[in-house]
């Protein structure tokens, strides 16, 4: 029937092919174009998405926030805080027998609290930085946050306690005035 009809067209079997082909790159073209633009239907969508974004980091805490699927603490606390550190806070405050399990529709309180910083572990609003060569040890501090208030850098606290001697680093008590070495 094809040969029939292609007879008909005068066309050969080559030309037929070269047209199938062409046909192919321009569907897998459009698939790529879709695909790396984010198979958006129209701009819209892009524009949309971002204002969502913007009125989420915009949300007046506390708040209340409803798990969607796939949602983990972590992920929930950086739309909140910025920062997925604060993830223990909002276990805290919902009193979370397993933060591990989280169920998509579940109702979660989010507190108001000050985002945690990574990598240092204190939050926005910690003490001031320290610049003089000694520093007296308050309830609560350790080598690392001495550290990084006094050289940026949590991992100096060994300059820290080598300068006081100190045979157990873990242990420092409040009162005690540390040499801090510059």
């Amino acid at each position: 029937m094809w040969k029939k009809f292609l007879k008909s067209l005068k066309l050969s079997e080559s030309y037929v092919s070269m047209a199938l082909g062409l046909l192919v790159v321009i569907v897998i073209g459009i698939l790529l174009f879709n695909f790396f633009s984010g198979g958006r239907k129209n701009g819209s969508q892009a524009g949309q998405s971002q204002t969502e974004e913007k009125k989420e980091a915009q949300v007046a805490l506390p708040a209340t926030y409803t798990v969607a699927e796939g949602d983990t603490l972590w992920s929930i606390s950086e739309k909140f805080f910025k920062s997925g550190y604060n993830w223990s806070d909002i276990a805290k405050e919902n009193q979370l027998s397993n933060p591990d399990y989280l169920e998509a529709g579940q109702q979660l309180k989010i507190p108001k609290v000050e985002p945690i910083l990574p990598l240092t572990g204190i939050t926005e609003a910690a003490t001031p930085s320290i610049t003089g060569g000694s520093y007296t040890v308050v309830t609560g501090d350790d080598l690392w946050d001495i550290a990084v208030r006094a050289y940026g850098d949590g991992y100096q606290w060994s300059k820290i306690a080598q300068a006081n001697n100190l045979v157990n680093p873990n242990l420092i008590h409040a009162g005690n005035v540390l040499t801090l070495p510059r």
